[in-house]
């Protein structure tokens, strides 16, 4: 077999394409939960296909001899800037490692049998993406089954492990953070990192990270479908779960607030169930396992130095004080405390840990910054949230400015409340983002407001707008292929 500098430059020029479209590929699924259906239909920036793969495929079906030059100064270019100016890059995790050598091996092993045999017109290039796919689907079904039965042995194998599982809308990675400080002060206590919440993610973690002397493992429950939380409770069996406040958010795959609560119920469907905290927007059905808070809290009063209300446990009314920030963490700190007191804390001992919380990064995180005071609430995506992050900034004396893109995977309904609640507020506005971008700018009436569709120059508008006594509320920080 002699290689002509003709078919040098085919061959070579096929695989580093085939390559390109994987990684385009496989970023894509790693941002969407590795599925398919949604990098097709739900992606919030369609174009992008369009630009970055099949323009590029059907150019090498068209271009003949000529598509080597439009590779190397045209597709090339733009998929490293592309890849450039994202601000959530592909983690090279094992699962992407093996489909991207499973996928050079296939088209390697393609072009060496085309060239020996002389077979092929052109090289392949849907071929070895559909089988790396569908090969890696497969390799991965086959792992997670392994991991999972892992993962069950080890659960089982602590012996009197008590395991809490927390779900909800909104609220479940403060609720796991809160509870860990508390019951860290008598227990050996281990939670899920940041906000790892999928059955996968658990199972890698206490395969990986799950020490073998704990006494309490705190884990949450994230779902995007019917079913999500009913297969992690059913792998976990924990004794004790909590359902925070229920509210739209992802309701674009959940379609009605019905489903989400119907969701979100599975956790009770634990075969070790001992007893569930539902808080009482969710439901007010009764049940011997269940018991209710939220209205269990009065007289609270978030400014934007501390937090302080009242919470009647067992009958007697404790006086709180914390100085995490927002209202809504009155919530979520009172699922925490019913959750510790059914782990024989006493009122005094929770008072004196409530005391010692510590913030939720990048939820309602307070800094100070050069004489500007900074709220990162970059975690929040939710309209409760948002509109307390807005609140607590009406009550500062200075220049007050939003940094946005608004609420993703919500309504435009809950938008426009949204652009009420910063119309009322803001001196400066800064939107992120193109999601709601035309939204935004039709509905918002301060003055001075800034659409920011490329997040890298964020600092730079900041530096060049914003001066010391301003309070600038970072609300949402969603990725910008979204």
């Amino acid at each position: 077999m002699i290689f002509s500098f003709e078919l040098l430059t085919a061959f070579t020029t096929n695989i580093l394409f085939v390559t390109v479209l994987g990684w385009y590929l496989i970023t894509n699924l790693q941002w969407y939960d590795y599925k398919l259906s949604r990098v097709i239909l739900k992606h919030h920036k369609p174009q992008w296909h369009i630009l970055y793969f099949f323009i590029p495929f059907i150019a090498y079906h068209t271009t003949g001899k000529f598509f080597p030059i439009f590779f190397f100064f045209a597709v090339l270019p733009a998929m490293f800037l592309w890849h450039k100016k994202l601000d959530k890059k592909l983690v090279l995790t094992w699962r992407v490692k093996r489909f991207m050598i499973l996928l050079i091996s296939l088209v390697f092993f393609q072009d060496i049998l085309c060239t020996i045999k002389n077979i092929c017109e052109t090289y392949g290039v849907f071929m070895p993406l559909a089988l790396a796919y569908i090969g890696s689907v497969m390799i991965e079904r086959f792992l997670f089954e392994m991991f999972k039965k892992e993962a069950k042995k080890k659960l089982k194998s602590i012996e009197n492990l008590q395991i809490v599982c927390i779900t909800g809308s909104y609220g479940k990675t403060s609720i796991k953070n809160f509870l860990y400080e508390m019951l860290s002060k008598k227990y050996n206590v281990y939670a899920t990192p940041r906000s790892v919440n999928t059955l996968g993610g658990i199972m890698r973690d206490i395969n990986e990270s799950l020490p073998h002397d704990t006494q309490i493992y705190i884990c949450e429950a994230g779902a995007r479908q019917s079913g999500d939380i009913y297969d992690i409770t059913t792998f976990l069996e924990p004794q004790r779960v909590v359902v925070a406040k229920v509210g739209e958010a992802h309701i674009e795959y959940f379609k009605s607030l019905k489903n989400i609560i119907t969701t979100k119920l599975e956790i009770m469907k634990s075969p070790r169930l001992e007893f569930a905290f539902i808080h009482d927007s969710v439901t007010d059905e009764p049940h011997d396992k269940v018991g209710f808070f939220g209205s269990d809290i009065s007289n609270v009063d978030a400014c934007l130095d501390s937090t302080k209300f009242d919470l009647n446990i067992s009958g007697e009314v404790v006086h709180l004080k914390t100085d995490i920030l927002g209202s809504f963490q009155a919530i979520n700190i009172t699922a925490a405390v019913h959750i510790a007191k059914s782990f024989d804390m006493s009122n005094e001992e929770i008072v004196k840990a409530v005391a010692k919380l510590t913030p939720v990064e990048h939820r309602l995180q307070k800094m100070l910054a050069g004489g500007k005071i900074i709220l990162d609430d970059g975690y929040n995506g939710n309209i409760d949230g948002m509109l307390e992050g807005i609140r607590l900034c009406s009550l500062h004396d200075g220049r007050k400015v939003i940094v946005t893109p608004g609420l993703v995977e919500s309504s435009d309904e809950l938008n426009l409340k949204l652009c009420e609640a910063i119309n009322e507020t803001f001196d400066i506005v800064i939107i992120t983002g193109s999601l709601n971008a035309e939204l935004f700018q039709k509905h918002l009436r301060v003055v001075n407001k800034t659409i920011l569709h490329d997040k890298s120059k964020i600092t730079d508008v900041l530096a060049s707008q914003t001066a010391s006594g301003d309070i600038i509320l970072f609300a949402n920080d969603a990725p910008n292929f979204i």
